[in-house]
């Protein structure tokens, strides 16, 4: 070993949590900044190089990372539907479904759960919907979220149907429909956008909604039955 050798520098350790977050943080950003973008300026007039210069990154990371406005859009799409808290609004809905018994519960959970996320999503929703006349990989991008959104509400409702909870006749392919339907952006526009509804009204109002068209009506308990039996025969005719 040559003592005039000068010593070798010991390796920094690779701090992988460390470039995780910093990754993380990265794609935070140009989401952020690409949903801001597209949502003042349009989908067509907002560019690539426009995001990343808005977001401080480069075009390449852009494409690496996301693969074009698509997918851009289709991750702000996800990142929406997550909601606002650490645990997903997805998972969050499965808890609830794991963990309650009644169904009325369940579905005014989901309604609590829309005025979280509509605000959210449907902006975005409505973007790919304008965009989807002029753009086939819009269009494309529409019909699979609108695939996806679909599926959810199926299994949701197959969800229901396990339990016995769906009213007699109804199928859980026909009630996801339904529940599709009740979710869907154009609803949103109309009652809020339009209307000028509070989230918390509309989400009250698909609540009921749901629970009109999927459950069978609510039995009054014997008791009140007797009482009410009662009451008519005091009732002088």
């Amino acid at each position: 070993m040559d003592p005039h050798a000068s010593p070798v520098k010991p390796k920094r350790p690779y701090n992988s949590v460390r470039r995780r977050e910093q990754a993380r943080q990265t794609r935070e950003a140009i989401l952020e900044t690409a949903r801001r973008l597209f949502l003042t300026d349009g989908f067509a007039p907002t560019t690539i190089a426009a995001i990343a210069q808005e977001a401080r990154v480069s075009v390449d990371t852009i494409y690496k990372t996301f693969g074009g406005k698509p997918g851009l859009v289709r991750a702000i799409s996800q990142h929406a539907l997550a909601g606002e808290q650490p645990i997903p609004a997805e998972a969050r809905s499965d808890a609830l479904q794991a963990s309650e018994h009644d169904p009325r519960a369940i579905i005014r959970g989901w309604g609590k759960l829309t005025t979280e996320i509509a605000p959210r999503v449907v902006p975005i929703l409505l973007l790919v919907r304008t965009a989807a006349g002029a753009d086939p990989e819009m269009a494309d991008l529409q019909s699979e979220l609108n695939a996806q959104r679909l599926e959810r509400m199926t299994r949701n409702a197959r969800n229901l149907a396990a339990a016995n909870h769906l009213r007699e006749n109804l199928t859980p392919e026909r009630a996801g429909e339904i529940m599709w339907t009740y979710s869907s952006p154009e609803l949103y526009e109309l009652l809020v956008l339009t209307r000028g509804w509070p989230p918390e009204r509309y989400g009250a109002f698909i609540a009921d909604a749901m629970i009109a068209a999927l459950l069978p009506p609510e039995t009054a308990s014997p008791t009140a039955m007797s009482a009410g039996g009662s009451q008519r025969q005091r009732t002088p005719t």
